[in-house]
């Protein structure tokens, strides 16, 4: 089922390449920066730019619709300004790597494709964030580069699929005991990864099992 899904995603990407936003991953960082200054300089630390922007049913069903599409450029809230700006430059690092390999009409339509499943899961539950599609990025890159060292802690040299791995164990807490919201938004990010990698990813399985 999946990788029918897949195919029918592949043709249409193929079928539809002016459905691409070149340098999508520029665009979601200035807007992050953008809302976080807001709320960096917000009078009394209210964080005006969070609230205004964020995905919210009651606000979005009571008019305010542009929720629907700045919620993508609400950045992760409790960062410190370090953490930020690395979290900022992985994601920009990464999805731009994600679009050298597919282009930018697939890249685009993945990153949406994740978008809309948080809407609609939002809806369904009561709220939505980015944190997880842009987590379900880091799987597919993961997925594509799974032999790739980044500098874990800025100091050890870890292969990129056992970070992956350790993020999907730090996830299965929050899968296991964490609200609705939580579980609807970890499941779909791990669905987007699932409807555009499936047949890689049994590939890999696959492969893992046969050198095992």
């Amino acid at each position: 089922f999946l990788r029918a899904i897949q195919q029918w995603l592949d043709r249409f990407c193929y079928k539809h390449p002016k459905l691409s936003i070149p340098g999508l991953m520029r665009y979601i960082v200035i807007g992050n920066v953008l809302i976080y200054l807001l709320d960096m300089f917000s009078m009394g630390g209210g964080a005006i730019g969070s609230s205004l922007f964020s995905f919210n049913t009651s606000a979005i069903l009571s008019g305010q619709v542009w929720r629907l599409v700045t919620f993508i450029f609400v950045p992760y809230s409790g960062q410190g300004l370090f953490f930020f700006a690395l979290t900022l430059y992985f994601y920009y690092f990464i999805g731009t790597a994600l679009e050298r390999e597919w282009g930018s009409n697939k890249f685009t339509i993945f990153y949406f494709f994740g978008v809309i499943l948080n809407i609609l899961i939002g809806f369904l539950v009561g709220g939505a964030s980015m944190y997880y599609v842009n987590m379900s990025m880091f799987f597919a890159f993961a997925t594509l580069y799974p032999d790739m060292q980044l500098m874990f802690m800025f100091i050890i040299p870890v292969k990129i699929k056992w970070l992956a791995l350790l993020d999907l164990v730090l996830l299965l807490p929050g899968l296991i005991n964490g609200p609705w919201s939580i579980r609807a938004a970890i499941l779909v990010s791990l669905l987007n990864v699932a409807l555009f990698f499936c047949s890689r990813l049994i590939q890999q399985y696959k492969e893992a099992k046969r050198r095992y």
